[in-house]
């Protein structure tokens, strides 16, 4: 039953997917569906996120079926890719694009801790944010469409793949880095244990490696791994540790990272 708890705190954190009427914390930082009872269980995040890529399986399930769906109506790669794309964001309801937009703000010109995270907690959206939203919806919709143009069924699995190793990126930040903040979700959420951590890779690996080819896996795990593993020590220097909004920008970074990889792996000469 545990096991089940955290996995609907996991869905409910990341997603706007119902999961009943367990509170979780989002962005805001308000538990969601507190009055129905029960204490918000943001301590339990921690425990939680060894179930990310569970999450990141559903989520790339419902970005697929939008790319197969569009297919299916004659609709041209670029289209497809396009709306599913947008169904990725709209099943998350652009939390990890929202963590993008603020990290970029903050860390966009070189500040004061205290000034970096003030401007990371303003809802408002600065021009750095745009750029990098627009950068990561252009970057993701662009290798999209040059899989799906040459092969719809990679298209599909790669970009399973991609959520999936992207939220896996999540528990091992969280691990890795403290909180940078003495208070906010990053804080509340605990950082998972090594067990987690293990657990989360395993669960991740073991779907990664069932819907692609071994070597691309591993090709692609390894390029995602150093560029979010290069922006998590940049966001180190720079503020101390880790925060909810940074881990939602390296989501995106590693998914950023699987596409393109991935781009570039179908389109070489054989």
């Amino acid at each position: 039953m545990e096991i089940f708890a955290n996995i609907r705190i996991a869905f409910g954190l990341l997603t706007r997917i119902p999961v009943g009427t367990l509170g979780v914390v989002r962005r805001s930082s308000v538990p969601i569906n507190a009055n129905q009872g029960g204490a918000s269980p943001a301590g339990s995040i921690g425990r939680a996120s060894a179930y990310f890529p569970i999450v990141g399986l559903v989520v790339g399930v419902i970005g697929g079926a939008v790319l197969w769906a569009a297919a299916a109506l004659s609709l041209p790669p670029s289209i497809g890719a396009a709306l599913a794309i947008l169904a990725l964001v709209l099943a998350t309801g652009a939390l990890h694009e929202d963590g993008l937009a603020d990290s970029a703000d903050g860390l966009g010109l070189k500040r004061p801790e205290a000034r970096i995270l003030e401007i990371m907690r303003d809802s408002r959206i600065g021009v750095f944010g745009v750029i990098a939203v627009v950068a990561s919806l252009g970057f993701r919709w662009a290798a999209l469409s040059a899989i799906a143009a040459i092969s719809l069924g990679q298209a599909v699995t790669v970009l399973i793949a991609a959520a999936v190793v992207s939220r896996a990126a999540m528990p091992v930040i969280m691990a890795a880095l403290p909180p940078a903040r003495s208070d906010g979700l990053a804080h509340d959420a605990g950082r998972p244990g090594a067990g987690q951590v293990a657990a989360g890779i395993v669960i991740a690996a073991v779907i990664v490696i069932l819907v692609l080819d071994l070597s691309f896996t591993v090709t692609a795990v390894a390029v995602a791994a150093i560029a979010v593993g290069g922006f998590a020590w940049f966001v180190n220097r720079r503020i101390g540790g880790q925060t909810g909004d940074t881990l939602g920008a390296c989501q995106q970074i590693a998914e950023i990272a699987v596409l393109l990889t991935a781009a570039a792996w179908v389109s070489a000469p054989s």
